[in-house]
C-alpha cells in the first residue's frame, strides 16, 4: 500500500515525468484529472441467467441504431459492469428492430485504441418470419 501511495503521489506531481518515461511523449500542456471514476446507474433491456451454463445473457432492443454514448460503447459497459458483479460468461446480442439503411447496424464491436468488445448482432428484418409464425410465444 505504501509504495502505490508513492506512486500516486509521484503521477499527481510529476505527471510530466511519466508521460516521458511510459509514453516517451515529451508534453508541455498537461492536466491531472481526478481520479474517482463514477459510475452511473445503467439498465440493460433484457438479462438472463443460464444456471447450469452458469452465463448471463444479454439482449439489447433497439429502434433506431444511433446512441448516446454509441451503441458499441454501452455495450461494453454493460459487459464490464456483468463481469465485474457476477464473473461468470457474458453473451451480448443486439436485436435491431425497425429496418434502416443506417450502416451502424452492421457495426458489431467497439475497437479503440487498446480495446476490442465484440457481441452479437440480429436485424429483424433479414430473418425468416416463419420461425416466429410458428411459435405462439
Amino acid at each position: 500500500m505504501a509504495y502505490d501511495n508513492i506512486c500516486k503521489y509521484l503521477a499527481e506531481n510529476y505527471p510530466a515525468d511519466l508521460v516521458k518515461w511510459l509514453h516517451d511523449i515529451e508534453v508541455t500542456e498537461i492536466s491531472v484529472l481526478k481520479t474517482e471514476l463514477n459510475t452511473e446507474p445503467i439498465h440493460a433491456d433484457s438479462l438472463t441467467l443460464l444456471q447450469t451454463a452458469n452465463q448471463i445473457l444479454q439482449w439489447e432492443f433497439q429502434t433506431l441504431p444511433a446512441s448516446k454514448p454509441s451503441l458499441p460503447l454501452r455495450m461494453l459497459k454493460y459487459w464490464v459492469r456483468l463481469k465485474e458483479k457476477y464473473n461468470c460468461p457474458v453473451e451480448q446480442v443486439v436485436i435491431f428492430l425497425k429496418s434502416t439503411r443506417s450502416e451502424k447496424v452492421y457495426t458489431n464491436q467497439l475497437v479503440d485504441t487498446n480495446t476490442s468488445h465484440c457481441y452479437r448482432v440480429i436485424r429483424m428484418w433479414e430473418q425468416d418470419p416463419e420461425q416466429f409464425l410458428a411459435n405462439p410465444a
